[in-house]
């Protein structure tokens, strides 16, 4: 196949797999009963309304939101399917939030969840990366070696996370879903037709994966945060927040170009993060490769993309390069 990217990418959920083409995305779960159910919605992302956040390095950082507000809301989709019948009774909390903030309650839940997950990101891979490196300071006087040796704590800290969750029962299972999801895509991006024999033989691993992006981003806040110098520590600290965004628009682009060519570049780009994968994919089961050949299904047309093997030249009709399917996989 000579496209570079079939612009579409997805994320593994409870039992299920999650496909967003453009401004479309499905849910396919494999419910209690066996079967497949299929649910197709409408995104539009922000840089669809603000013309200006398509520019190199803004557009990385609200993809990367973008994605997170789909992730979270397709998780709580798929576990609606899988939630105790007694659990599911209004509860006190749930009938005054409904009295007072009507439909904007799960909005808010959401939004709460969001901020408590992001607290606790900035404090795992921000705060405690910070002070373990200062306690280094009696031994190194450099400002620069100690942010470096920073970024090296915290890169190791991303490592041993990944590595621990990906020992749970639960996570191994939805790994699997996430190899599905890898294979289903490779498959068609491959110029293979999309059935379970074909996809069954494609690699489980990606360069457009989140969990790649989650690499550069450790490995791109190594530099950039190398220069920062400040007197105290709550400004030095302050400086890194400010500097989240350069940080995930530098590696969103860097993810984007190694996802869009397969020169030597690309390759080597992509190599650390498809070693990664090797943690955060399994092999998946032929009924899990249904799931998300559904989930494609209901949003992509795997065959006129097939056709454009014959037509190169016309391959970017037909992909819509500002919806490339990056940072499709953040877990």
């Amino acid at each position: 196949m000579k496209a570079k990217s079939s612009g579409i990418g997805g994320q593994a959920v409870l039992e299920g797999i999650m496909m967003r083409n453009r401004n479309r995305y499905s849910v396919a779960v494999r419910k209690p009963d066996q079967e497949i159910e299929v649910i197709v919605k409408k995104h539009v992302g922000l840089d669809k309304k603000i013309k200006i956040l398509k520019l190199p390095l803004l557009r990385g950082v609200f993809t990367f939101i973008d994605s997170m507000v789909i992730g979270m809301q397709t998780l709580n989709l798929s576990a609606e399917y899988y939630e105790d019948p007694q659990e599911q009774a209004p509860k006190t909390a749930d009938k005054v939030g409904r009295t007072i903030f009507k439909d904007k309650l799960d909005t808010l839940v959401m939004a709460g969840t969001f901020i408590v997950s992001l607290a606790l990101a900035l404090l795992l891979f921000m705060y405690l990366p910070f002070y373990l490196s200062r306690l280094l300071s009696k031994f190194v006087v450099s400002t620069i070696w100690l942010n470096v040796f920073e970024g090296i704590i915290r890169l190791g800290i991303f490592l041993t996370y990944v590595t621990l969750i990906s020992m749970m029962k639960d996570i191994k299972r939805l790994y699997m879903y996430h190899g599905a999801e890898h294979k289903c895509i490779n498959c068609i991006e491959s110029g293979l037709e999309l059935n379970i024999k074909n996809v069954r033989q494609s690699t489980r691993y990606h360069k457009r994966c989140g969990t790649s992006f989650m690499l550069f981003v450790m490995v791109v806040s190594i530099v950039v945060f190398m220069f920062i110098h400040a007197e105290d520590a709550v400004t030095q600290m302050l400086y890194r927040i400010a500097l989240i965004p350069l940080v995930a628009g530098i590696s969103y682009e860097f993810i984007r170009y190694a996802g869009n060519h397969n020169n030597l570049f690309a390759t080597i780009l992509s190599a650390p993060g498809k070693l990664l994968q090797m943690l955060t994919t399994r092999e998946p089961d032929d009924e899990m490769i249904e799931v998300g050949i559904a989930a494609i299904e209901a949003v992509f047309d795997w065959r006129a993309y097939r056709s454009i093997e014959d037509d190169p030249e016309g391959a970017f009709e037909f992909i819509d390069e500002d919806e490339d399917g990056i940072l499709d996989d953040v877990q």
